[in-house]
């Protein structure tokens, strides 16, 4: 586990210490997050500026979350940290990516490495101790290649507002990472030389193999068909393991060929032949195995269309899609892919959205009411006239106006967080790693021995040293290497083609685990659109009089069922004159005061009113309110002075896939399934009754949520919170993994959550976890396969009942083997 400790300085030159009340909060949120230990703000000197401290665990968060999550809390950071998210040509394999990892782990100034054998490589640093050319260089001294520096790489943590989420340096947009960069060696026969050398190789072995029984010919020509075959089947791993000795370090191409070359001295050239040949061939299929992985991935850079139609003063030209800029509206042509996120101006027609979200059906879509509308974020766009870059138009033209750069859209960050998740170690990544560390010095120290074992037992050195070289091909950990990374790579991958976003290893094998689920109720489990559904007067005052001064009033709040409230209440009021409310104030949780005509209104649940003074509902205002809940309203009390005056009753209906989607679930072995909710505890028993959740917690505030996470995870194993991934994100944090719905679009909703489902759709949540239940039994199967042949293959070939031959044919069979079991997830359907 690597403990980190930063310091950022943040621009609040008159607050003192921590004791602030906006320092104060922003610290309590930043403690919510999965893998940040401690928050806290120090100064050096009475003239420096505060530094804001982290102490924060890297293998479970990175420098970027934590600059995001300041910055959208409200730290303006100065520069000090850097962190680039970079795609090389020229990492040939998961040991291979280690060594850099190691060499860039080894750098002064670098604080976190992670480089995946998929190709992508992320770097957090230190500004003051190193820069991006200095990394370039040791990428270079590894033979690899720079072919993409993401869109999201940032030169530095605390770049001004204009430049947030942008590369100082060099960046390329999304149509740029379309090129298809081949991972495998190149060479005499391009991209598939290793194949064919291995294939020449395998044939010429098989060839000296047969002539070796014909009597006429001569022995020699056998003897040289080896030969040429140790030619080409050990071309490749004699270049890697010079490339890797060179610089100090040695892996299992340098053993293997030693192994070979012992084979030789000994005489026994088929043999050695045979385990190049075998060696080359799992080296070139896994490369084609892991490829198809990559390519799976890559695939979602191919969404993008290239150029756009733009539409200015009345005419239509051809524009480079890095060139439109948010206002900007484009024309869309029938089947034709859409260039940009935004919303329908103008046009009516259905949106093939897969791309994005995974969801089957087209959806139809809209113009938005007012075309010169500004909408303050993105989710304030209505999801009927929003639409997303990558996504595929249907048969009629339609114009779009930008609200997204092309660096900003969702399929560019999409594609950048699934590029970044191929970096992130799993637990039994991380195991792997550790457990390679120390056993490799072991089994070369017992190959030394067992070289050095003729001086013991009665043998020849000839025997004693094959035997040396047998052991050191069975307890090769090439296959435990593999395990992980290709199940991870090939789980994130479909995940992101079935619209669901994993980030990383981690949360796709905790995901497997689960025992309990809790559920945020407004707007996951339920519709999110509450109705007014009853109006009660009292004291006397009318219907339309109670409506009207319930309007006024949550006008001026921006809480869903206000909105909601407001939207039902003008529909029923038609043209009668709504009065002017201020004043406004919010009381958390509970409701709000604000004035209107000279008087005091006071809305709210009976929480409000227990706390306000003396003036308490009498019981039969009580007996009305109850008897509203339990018809599974929400309810809302509503006070003009020192009279109550009447009481709003509100209903949001559960999803109707939400009882199905809840059935498979228990089916996937989830035990528990809780909703957590600030509306009243009958409400919430009601929409646990109707959709068969096991457990309801109703009347919580949002920190309520927070210990209510706590105290399940003491008593469950594993567990997941589902919400939207803005106000459910500290009980996110505090989950085993945080799932966030309707992620397409949001930035915040995309940065917050482990795991992302893309569309706004309960019923995506069995596919995630039925997948990450399967990756997480081939992880286990690969690791059993790989640790269980190592165990079996070592006693063998110390005994000498296994040979060299055996040996690598083992070695290298279970090494394919894990890496076709991983594929499997390509192909997984729900």
């Amino acid at each position: 586990m690597k403990k980190h400790k930063i310091e950022i300085p943040v621009l609040l030159p008159t607050v003192p210490d921590e004791k602030d009340q906006c320092v104060s909060e922003l610290i309590k949120k930043l403690e919510y997050q999965d893998g940040v230990d401690k928050v806290h703000v120090s100064k050096k000197s009475e003239n420096d500026l505060p530094q804001l401290c982290f102490h924060y665990n890297s293998d479970k968060i990175s420098i970027t979350k934590i600059e995001s999550l300041a910055r959208r809390i409200g730290a303006e950071l100065t520069e000090k940290y850097g962190h680039s998210l970079l795609e090389a040509q020229g990492i040939r394999h998961a040991r291979h990516a280690r060594i850099i990892e190691k060499s860039l782990l080894s750098l002064d100034g670098v604080l976190e490495a992670s480089v995946s054998g998929s190709g992508f490589l992320r770097i957090e640093f230190e500004n003051s101790k190193i820069d991006h050319r200095t990394i370039d260089e040791v990428l270079e001294k590894n033979d690899l290649e720079i072919i993409n520096r993401e869109a999201n790489t940032s030169e530095s943590i605390g770049e001004t507002e204009k430049n947030l989420g942008m590369h100082k340096g060099d960046s390329v947009a999304p149509d740029h990472q379309e090129k298809d960069h081949d991972h495998s060696h190149g060479g005499l026969f391009g991209k598939n030389s290793e194949l064919i050398f291995s294939l020449i190789c395998g044939s010429l072995l098989g060839i000296g193999f047969a002539l070796s029984f014909v009597d006429e010919v001569p022995a020699y020509l056998s003897l040289i068909m080896y030969v040429v075959a140790y030619a080409f089947g050990g071309y490749y791993t004699a270049r890697e393991a010079i490339a890797t000795v060179s610089k100090g370090g040695f892996e299992i191409d340098f053993l293997m060929l030693v192994a070979a070359i012992g084979a030789a001295i000994l005489g026994v050239w088929a043999e050695g032949a045979l385990l190049l040949f075998l060696f080359s061939l799992g080296h070139a299929l896994e490369h084609y195995a892991m490829g198809k992985a990559r390519k799976s991935i890559a695939a979602l850079a191919d969404l993008t269309p290239k150029i756009a139609l733009l539409k200015k003063n009345g005419e239509v030209g051809e524009v480079g899609i890095e060139n439109l800029l948010v206002g900007d509206v484009i024309l869309v042509r029938p089947n034709s892919k859409i260039s940009a996120d935004g919303f329908i101006v103008m046009g009516q027609s259905s949106v093939n959205q897969a791309p994005i979200t995974g969801e089957s059906i087209p959806v139809d879509k809209k113009p938005v009411e007012n075309p010169d509308m500004i909408f303050e974020t993105d989710l304030d766009i209505p999801e009927e006239s929003r639409v997303f870059s990558g996504t595929i138009n249907g048969n009629s033209t339609i114009e779009v106006k930008v609200s997204k750069e092309t660096k900003d859209s969702t399929l560019s960050r999409l594609i950048n967080l699934v590029n970044e998740a191929q970096t992130q170690k799993s637990p039994t990544q991380r195991f792997t790693d550790k457990f390679e560390k120390y056993f490799v010095p072991i089994v070369l120290s017992l190959v030394v021995l067992l070289i050095f074992a003729f001086l013991v037992i009665d043998e020849s050195f000839s025997e004693s040293f094959y035997r040396a070289m047998a052991v050191l091909v069975a307890a090769s950990p090439c296959a435990l290497a593999i395990s992980t990374p290709s199940a991870v790579l090939s789980g994130v991958a479909r995940a992101a083609r079935g619209g669901v976003l994993i980030k990383g290893g981690r949360p796709l094998e905790n995901l497997g685990t689960l025992t309990a689920i809790a559920f945020d109720k407004t707007g996951t489990l339920t519709e999110g659109k509450p109705k007014l559904t009853r109006i009660v007067p009292l004291g006397g005052i009318s219907e339309t009089e109670l409506l009207k001064i319930a309007v006024a009033v949550e006008e001026l709040s921006d809480h869903p069922l206000a909105k909601a409230l407001v939207r039902d209440g003008k529909e029923r009021l038609g043209d009668v004159e709504i009065p002017g409310a201020d004043h406004l104030e919010a009381v958390l949780g509970k409701g709000i005061k604000a004035d209107l005509e000279g008087e005091k209104i006071f809305i709210g649940n009976l929480e409000l009113f227990d706390t306000l003074d003396d003036q308490k509902p009498g019981k039969a205002t009580l007996s009305a309110v109850q008897e509203l809940e339990a018809e599974g309203n929400t309810t809302m009390l509503i006070r003009k002075g020192k009279t109550y005056i009447g009481i709003i009753g509100m209903m949001d209906k559960p999803r109707p896939e939400a009882k199905e989607t809840l059935k498979k679930l228990k089916e996937l072995g989830i035990r528990r399934m809780i909703m957590l909710t600030g509306d009243n505890q009958q409400v919430a028993d009601n929409v646990a009754k109707e959709i068969g959740l096991t457990d309801a917690w109703g009347g919580l505030l949002p920190e309520d949520k927070v210990k209510a996470v706590k105290d399940l995870m003491l008593k469950e194993s594993k567990m997941a919170m589902v919400g939207d991934g803005v106000n459910d994100a500290p009980a996110m944090a505090n989950s085993t993994v945080g799932i966030a719905m309707g992620a397409a679009g949001s930035d915040v909703v995309l940065e917050t959550a482990d795991i992302a489902l893309m569309a706004d759709k309960l019923e995506t949540l069995p596919f995630a976890i039925g997948l990450s239940r399967m990756a997480s039994r081939i992880i286990k199967q690969n690791l059993w396969i790989s640790l269980g042949m190592v165990a079996l293959l070592i006693p063998l070939t110390i005994l000498g009942v296994a040979s060299i031959g055996p040996a690598v044919l083992m070695h290298e069979g279970s090494t394919l083997v894990v890496v076709f079991n991983a594929l499997r997830l390509l192909a997984y359907k729900s």
